[in-house]
């Protein structure tokens, strides 16, 4: 039976910048995989260069994400239909249709549907606080953790099909020493690790100080370049510059693994590191 990997994240660059390699890796290797994307990144900040031929930044960025989604060889992408949230304090986060104002309940029982009809091995999705603490993330992570505790309970939105249960969920974490690192050596670049981002809205410094467990760490060396040119397509996202400048450097020094967090089945005491997910002894 053809193995499958299911990805729940919330905007569409997420499949590419974050996890990527993954998602590549495994495709190659005979896997199916999926992305459900939570929102079309309808509050992203966005040149006008970029949106000339598209009605408006969603369709855009949902062609971006469309033609990253060949590079990585998904198998398909579908969409829940929320807004973006954007970062805190921005208007969007008041939008009747972000993604934040609807219920974690809600939101799960549209994930518990494709657990239930795709009928994945393995769940990836963010870790507790989002990756950058994007109010998107967190939402979608919560949401994807009750779907995939419930998926195998009839009476959690039997609406959304019948019960089934994956092997196993895990969330991608950024290793913290690499974040120190980059804290440390951002400012021999004139960088402020505080202000990362296009927009300055991401404090690295205090992402470094959250630990949270590796058990697996994928070597994604062999799909390095696959992983760049899918980041490549969300160009409006920076997609880029992801190979050049500071993160160039950073990206082609240690950008060759992939970390993730098994959070089902649970780790026991002298748990030894992994290096594939379906590795579950």
């Amino acid at each position: 039976m053809t193995k499958k990997v299911l990805a729940v994240l919330a905007h569409p660059d997420d499949e590419s910048f974050g996890l990527g390699g993954t998602l590549a890796l495994y495709a190659q290797r005979g896997v199916e995989t999926y992305y459900v994307c939570a929102t079309r990144g309808e509050a992203g900040t966005v040149d006008d260069e970029f949106l000339k031929g598209f009605k408006d930044t969603a369709e855009m960025r949902t062609d971006e994400l469309m033609r990253a989604a060949k590079y990585l060889q998904l198998k398909e992408v579908f969409f829940l239909g929320y807004r973006d949230s954007g970062m805190p304090g921005m208007d969007d986060n008041q939008h009747p249709d972000a993604q934040i104002n609807h219920s974690i309940d809600e939101v799960a029982g549209k994930v518990v549907k494709y657990i239930r009809d795709l009928k994945p091995d393995i769940v990836l999705t963010f870790d507790p606080i989002g990756g950058y603490k994007h109010p998107d993330h967190i939402h979608i992570h919560k949401a994807t953790l009750l779907a995939f505790e419930k998926a195998n309970d009839a009476s959690f939105h039997p609406e959304a099909g019948q019960p089934f249960k994956p092997l196993a969920l895990y969330y991608q974490v950024f290793p913290r020493w690499f974040l120190k690192l980059i804290t440390g050596l951002m400012p021999l670049f004139g960088k402020d690790p505080t202000k990362f981002g296009r927009n300055g809205d991401i404090n690295i410094k205090e992402l470094a100080e959250v630990t949270f467990p590796v058990h697996v760490r994928l070597n994604i060396r062999s799909v390095v370049s696959i992983k760049r040119k899918a980041g490549e397509q969300h160009a409006s996202q920076g997609g880029l510059q992801m190979g050049r400048g500071v993160m160039g450097f950073f990206t082609k020094l240690f950008g060759a693994n992939e970390a993730y967090m098994r959070v089902y089945p649970a780790i026991e005491n002298g748990h030894k590191l992994k290096y594939d997910l379906f590795d579950l002894n």
